[in-house]
């Protein structure tokens, strides 16, 4: 069984066993083997330090942080930032995030004194390495209708009503943190928890009267695409467009495509997304029963206003915004990055710490977002690059901790 379905089912058992004797639980299967330990440790460095530092836009940088700054001030004062306190308290972000607000826009030199003032940059390596891999992202646009017809006929669904979620990082957070902080899913059946339906399951059978339809797609291709990279726009038949963010998934494991189509010997390993996608389009035949190998599914809600929101709760903005595994950089906290794009340019500039991702594991590893449509497509397809970044922490946090175990 998936290891967080055997956790969920465990958590599940337990509370229905409260009446009877007390049992003892492994926080893991027996026959699963410990992953590889990650350990972050932050450095101190100086802004000079910083390869390109001096050459970034900064003041583009500050709408972004400002967004972060909402969410981090709604919080109680005592709340600490980061799962270890890494970027202090709510409070320590007071000064900061009101000394941010009275830069006027494009006020590039004053943006640069602002960061220099108020934070100090920390390297964080992983068992002291600094090198990690950084990859990107982008906001799918795809075709749909409110109605199935013609070649609409590919469905998007909301969040089934038999679909049971766990927080684990509310309920368990000792499980959370070794489990990758991820909820957890299934489905109850004679009074046991079951896997959800995987997604050749749910392609080849439907969902029934067990979640809405709330849009049709044309392409098969595009709906796997728009359930990788999570939040997208449907355009519909009126030129109209809505946004979409998920709601849930049906808790299975991802697979990514490259890995299943190298496996097969249909593409070289180490493809690009463009690459794949063009394979699957011109092989449609084989595409369902090879996409269906990705058992991980994804359900919707329609979203209004600005987007995509990122797991922060904030509009994500392009090429300022990146994904970060959370069990060492706390949402909101604004990075240097130091990295290349998938055709070898320069990535050196401020971004903020504002959504999350299945595949986003570790200290150093980070998902770039390159904004919408096919020219972001294109880019974020392509990277897979070697890099770095370094954390910008308030200077007066608390606790004070430069070292995290």
């Amino acid at each position: 069984m998936n290891p967080k379905l055997w956790v969920l089912a465990v958590l599940l058992s337990l509370a229905s066993c409260q009446s009877q004797a007390p049992v003892q639980v492994q926080t893991s299967p027996p026959s699963t083997p410990m992953a590889e330990e990650h350990r972050l440790s932050l450095k101190p460095a100086s802004f000079d330090e910083l390869p390109g530092w001096q050459t970034d836009q900064w003041a583009q940088a500050l709408p972004t942080l400002l967004k972060s700054c909402d969410r981090i001030l709604y919080l109680p004062p005592d709340t600490a930032i980061g799962s270890n306190g890494t970027a202090g308290t709510a409070r320590d972000w007071l000064g900061p995030c009101g000394a941010a607000r009275k830069i006027q826009a494009g006020d590039n030199l004053t943006a640069k004194r602002f960061f220099e003032e108020w934070f100090s940059p920390w390297l964080a390596t992983d068992n002291n390495k600094p090198d990690g891999v950084f990859t990107g992202y982008y906001e799918p646009e795809v075709a749909g209708s409110k109605r199935r017809h013609d070649r609409f006929t590919i469905p998007l669904y909301g969040k089934p009503t038999d679909l049971i979620t766990v927080d684990l990082a509310r309920l368990r957070p000792d499980m959370a943190k070794q489990l990758g902080n991820e909820i957890l899913a299934g489905r109850v059946a004679q009074g046991r928890l079951e896997p959800y339906a995987n997604r050749l399951e749910i392609e080849n059978n439907g969902l029934g009267d067990k979640a809405q339809v709330l849009f049709w797609l044309d392409d098969p291709v595009s709906a796997h695409i728009l359930h990788i990279q999570g939040s997208g726009r449907v355009r519909l038949e009126d030129g109209s467009q809505i946004r979409v963010a998920v709601a849930a998934t049906n808790g299975h494991r991802f697979i990514g495509l490259g890995r299943i189509l190298a496996d097969h010997g249909k593409v070289e390993a180490g493809a690009t997304m463009p690459q794949i996608r063009e394979w699957l389009k011109a092989h449609p035949a084989e595409a369902k029963g090879l996409m269906g190998e990705n058992p991980r599914y994804v359900f919707y809600r329609p979203i209004e206003g600005d987007g995509p929101i990122g797991s922060q709760g904030v509009p994500l903005t392009p090429e300022r915004s990146l994904a970060v595994d959370t069990r060492y950089v706390p949402l909101g906290v604004p990075l240097w990055l130091d990295t290349v794009s998938g055709t070898g340019t320069a990535l050196r500039r401020l971004v903020v710490a504002q959504d999350t991702g299945t595949a986003i594991k570790g200290p150093v590893r980070g998902d770039y977002f390159w904004g919408s449509g096919e020219p972001a497509f294109q880019e974020a397809g392509r990277m897979k690059s070697t890099g770095r970044f370094w954390l910008l922490l308030p200077r007066d946090r608390s606790p004070k901790i430069a070292v995290i175990p």
